[in-house]
């Protein structure tokens, strides 16, 4: 990857969005997001980020912004993404400055962000489409709503009474193709047994099945079903703990603190024969428009953040029948 140096005026901002609805996973639900916007500017471009905290790590949208405009002396002095990878630590403060310096670089060279790490395009790629958790009859309702737009969709779980969740959505969207997110709920819980259950029904990866830090539970699994680290992976540091144990990372920026994390882990995970997962959080497509770059080596793409707000940015990210387009360079890179 290449890499410039620039001395910038840092601006930064909380952002509320609003979610379409309510977004409920196992450990509550949101209806609102806020995102920690960052602009970076040499005087005649502008490079833009963004990050939403990581708050099982206990980041909130304001330590995330006074992590960045604590940088902002370094930034005016001069700084690469390297130098930011040394000097802070991973999470959503980094993600929103590198991916700020990315674009800033692609505007002042003229060219797109992708060509910088060697890409020669940027392909459109299927992403999941989150089914909110709730009872079985609700989320069979909302994959019957969702499946005629979205292929793939991606079924938020909670331990008990998951299998019936599934056999529920599997009804409502019978040719769709299924993903599923423990969150940590199956923790204590016969893996194995749980993804048998799940077989008949056509899930083709288990995100997350136990809780961050007790992923030796997994040690000596069979499970039918690969499984893929989130919570327990969130960058190279992590990736010595998931082999052997899972079949997959999900690589998402806020976790891994940028663009420039994400491809070295993209490409840790991959020497250690680890499928790609490439996730967000809830987020609009100025987030999203970078992933699109990891998303180019992933098996499982879950790009929904947008979709599942009742607004999005100007020139967002084109979504045609769950297929994420790549962005506009008016909105990055």
């Amino acid at each position: 990857m290449t890499e410039a140096r620039f001395a910038a005026r840092l601006a930064a901002r909380i952002e509320t969005w609003p979610v379409a609805g309510s977004f409920v996973i196992a450990r509550g639900a949101k209806t609102h997001v806020d995102v920690v916007a960052v602009e970076l500017s040499d005087g005649t471009a502008i490079g833009r980020g963004e990050a939403t905290a990581i708050y099982y790590h206990g980041e909130t949208s304001q330590s995330v912004l006074d992590q960045v405009l604590a940088l902002g002396p370094r930034i005016a002095d001069g700084i690469g993404r390297s130098e930011l990878l040394r000097i802070m630590p991973r999470g959503a403060a980094r993600n929103a400055i590198d991916c700020a310096l990315w674009d800033l670089e692609a505007k002042r060279d003229g060219r797109p962000a992708w060509s910088l790490v060697g890409l020669d395009a940027i392909a459109p790629r299927a992403s999941a489409f989150t089914i909110s958790l709730g009872d079985a009859a609700r989320m069979e309702a909302d994959a019957r709503a969702a499946a005629p737009t979205y292929p793939l969709l991606k079924l938020k779980l909670a331990g008990e009474g998951d299998i019936d969740r599934v056999a529920a959505v599997r009804r409502g969207a019978p040719d769709a193709r299924i993903i599923v997110d423990a969150n940590e709920s199956w923790t204590g819980r016969d893996i194995a047994a749980e993804a048998a259950a799940l077989l008949p029904h056509g899930v083709e990866l288990i995100e997350q099945p136990v809780k961050a830090g007790h992923d030796h539970l997994l040690d000596g699994i069979a499970s039918p079903i690969p499984l893929c680290a989130d919570e327990s992976c969130q960058d190279r540091a992590d990736i010595a703990r998931c082999v052997g144990r899972y079949d997959a990372v999900n690589i998402k920026l806020d976790k891994a603190g940028g663009l420039t994390e994400a491809l070295l882990l993209a490409d840790a995970a991959r020497a250690e024969g680890l499928d790609l997962m490439v996730g967000c959080m809830l987020c609009t497509s100025l987030a999203i428009a970078p992933a699109m770059v990891v998303a180019q080596q992933a098996r499982w793409v879950d790009l929904d953040g947008p979709l599942l707000l009742a607004a999005d940015r100007e020139s967002p990210i084109r979504f045609d029948r769950g297929v994420a387009h790549p962005p506009s360079p008016a909105l990055w890179g």
